[in-house]
């Protein structure tokens, strides 16, 4: 072969081999990544999900495509396998509640301590100064120590009670009560120290028990799950107690996050963060000072439903709002809960979560 045909051939089989990795390296992404979700997509929860994977894709210009998956659709009805399949690889994503993760580390129990952030003046200024603080650090430091990578909070609300008996403003009329519960020890106890009787029911199970009469209640945000679910077809009793709150947090798989560019990963974390201010509005709606209600109508995002208490009271429940003299009652009834597992979370979280909090008083 003369040496110009050699050369030309030498270079169209230089072509076809660098061809591939001249593809790969311009588009390193995978096609979807899959966001866990535990509720159904009508939630706040699944609606601050759905929020964060559309910047991401606007903002991205499609390169970074995060498909949402909600009610527990990737965990087989397993809500606390959420963490390891996340940190194992099985889900790229995750919008995830600490009390879904508390099995697998204990110190996402702090925000369940019961009445621990209820009993503070302004118990929003509390959770914000926690999760911005020493002791939202130590959380995270926690759980990335674990194996998941966090880029943000969100929150689904503080968790009050819905019974068909009531109303509730009083430990002692909790007495004999049968509520469903999330299975998880602190919140069982919580309830039998208050002398309830907490019963461990699957989501899917608890409506149904409900209509028979099976339990008198449950707890859960108001704004998240209890208005889009219409507890009201269920429950004529609303106490808002605010026993414990349920934060969000936005996790990622530790492969996914290191596949992403510097830029692309400035880019999830300035979303997460909006995301967060969409889901904490979404959550406080009504119940602050007006000041979720500005911000959800700054960016065309404010329900028609406005007013969680006066939907309540339009479809038939009895609210009752607790006063803090009311709060302290309880404060006061789970005092050996929360001692003991301040043991167990461990007392310097507590002790930071405390100071955290004393910040904003």
């Amino acid at each position: 072969m003369k040496r110009g045909k050699l050369f030309l051939a030498l270079a169209a089989c230089a072509c076809l081999v660098a061809a591939p990795f001249t593809a790969a390296k311009a588009d390193p992404y995978k096609g979807e990544y899959k966001l866990s979700v535990v509720p159904g997509a009508t939630s706040g929860w699944g609606k601050t999900a759905a929020y964060f994977a559309d910047l991401v894709r606007k903002r991205s210009d499609g390169r970074i495509n995060i498909k949402v998956y909600p009610s527990s659709q990737l965990l087989s009805g397993k809500q606390t396998s959420e963490f390891l399949m996340l940190r194992n690889g099985a889900i790229d994503f995750a919008l995830a509640s600490t009390i879904n993760w508390s099995p697998q580390i204990k110190e996402l129990n702090l925000p369940a301590l019961p009445f621990f952030i209820a009993a503070q003046p302004d118990r929003y200024k509390a959770m914000d100064a926690i999760e911005a603080g020493k002791s939202g650090k130590m959380m995270v430091d926690a759980i990335e120590d674990k194996g998941v990578k966090i880029i943000g909070w969100a929150e689904n609300g503080f968790r009050e009670l819905t019974t068909s008996k009531g109303p509730i403003a009083s430990p002692e009329d909790m007495k004999g009560l049968k509520i469903r519960v999330v299975g998880s020890p602190i919140f069982i106890e919580t309830f039998r120290e208050l002398g309830a009787n907490p019963v461990n029911m699957n989501w899917s199970e608890a409506t149904t028990g409900f209509q028979q009469g099976v339990v008198d209640g449950q707890e859960n945000p108001t704004n998240g799950i209890n208005i889009p679910l219409k507890i009201w077809d269920f429950h004529k009793h609303h106490s808002d107690w605010h026993y414990m709150i349920d934060p969000l947090l936005m996790g990622v798989n530790p492969q996914v996050w290191k596949s992403f560019s510097p830029e692309d990963q400035k880019l999830l974390v300035e979303c997460a963060a909006e995301a967060e201010k969409y889901g904490k509005a979404l959550s406080r709606l009504g119940m602050d000072d007006g000041a979720s209600a500005a911000y959800l109508k700054s960016i065309g995002e404010l329900p028609e439903a406005a007013d969680p208490y006066a939907t309540m009271k339009e479809n038939g429940m009895t609210v009752t709002r607790l006063t803090p003299e009311q709060i302290q009652a309880f404060h006061k009834a789970t005092q050996k809960v929360r001692d003991d597992w301040t043991a167990k979370i461990g007392p310097d979280l507590v002790k930071a979560a405390e100071s955290d909090m004393a910040a904003v008083k």
